[in-house]
């Protein structure tokens, strides 16, 4: 979510917004390490509220001044060299998750997909498998609509714990919402929890696709080095990292940024790179495809910040 109008904001009046905040509030913060790719510039604060009635403080605060107000995930996500300004909200905190009924789980936000995934595994619940493995979080998840081939968040979205633009609380159902290929359609606002609606089945079962797809991913994909899971949507009947491969440019470097020999459809920071030489390689594979196929990819990873 984005509230406000772009401009310059000076720290008394973004310490005016965030006066009453309970969770940590850090000045100038280079977001690159709260990212998967370890790309990007400077927010001109970085707050984590402490629970669910702090980022409604800071919504409506942020609303009432016209600061702009961001969420950042951490996974799928690039923010360009020159950061971002205003609120950017992370929340990491917010990592509550129980069974609230049979078979019905509520997550909240910052709970990592993980860490749900073994929760009901320890119930002897089914449904989450195609996240083993997935660094990325509850809230993210939502937004996202995230999987694998193995199903994906709307296989078990049950309901959206939901705080909108104005600072109101509400649940939203999932039948009401629109869920595309690596995106949900939702209101303005920011996702805080997730209701999960899953099946029983026996802990041998869930173990035996866990273990095969976690086994999966450590041989197609590149789990030890920064990168921000997959780059490009996959065609209709296509793959991205076909064509990519196809095209010749696995190994392709600019800077620090790759794309990966392990699989094509990721692109991995070697150590150094910047936001810039990461979106450069992303043209020119783009291009590249194009050129060769007459394909277009679009781009599954988020873009933010300043150009």
């Amino acid at each position: 979510m984005v509230t406000g109008q772009r401009r310059t904001f000076s720290v008394p009046v973004l310490r005016r917004v965030l006066l009453h905040v309970k969770g940590e509030i850090l000045w100038h913060e280079p977001l690159a390490p709260h990212t998967s790719l370890q790309v990007g510039g400077i927010a001109d604060v970085l707050v984590i509220p402490a629970d669910v009635e702090d980022v409604i403080r800071v919504v409506r605060s942020a609303r009432m001044s016209h600061v702009p107000l961001m969420v950042l995930g951490g996974t799928n996500v690039i923010i360009r060299d020159k950061g971002i300004r205003g609120i950017v909200m992370q929340l990491k905190y917010l990592t509550n998750i129980q069974e609230e009924a049979s078979q019905l789980v509520y997550a909240q936000a910052g709970v990592r997909l993980p860490r749900l995934m073994q929760f009901a595994f320890g119930r002897k619940l089914s449904g989450m498998e195609w996240a083993a493995g997935i660094p990325g979080t509850v809230g993210g998840g939502v937004v996202m609509n995230a999987g694998t081939r193995l199903g994906e968040m709307q296989d078990v979205l049950h309901a959206v714990d939901f705080v909108t633009i104005h600072g109101k609380r509400k649940r939203v159902d999932a039948s009401t919402l629109s869920f595309l290929y690596r995106k949900t359609r939702l209101p303005q606002g920011i996702v805080v929890g997730a209701w999960i609606q899953l099946r029983s089945a026996a802990k041998d079962t869930i173990q035996s696709a866990t273990k095969h797809y976690l086994q999966y991913r450590k041989t197609t994909q590149p789990l030890t080095l920064p990168n921000a899971g997959s780059v490009f949507k996959n065609p209709t009947g296509d793959s991205a990292g076909r064509l990519i491969e196809a095209a010749g440019l696995k190994g392709m470097r600019i800077g620090d940024a790759e794309v990966s020999m392990k699989h094509a459809n990721f692109i991995v920071n070697r150590g150094g790179a910047t936001a810039e030489q990461v979106l450069t390689l992303v043209r020119t594979v783009r291009d590249q495809v194009a050129r060769k196929f007459g394909v277009r990819l679009q781009l599954e990873w988020k873009v933010v910040g300043e150009k």
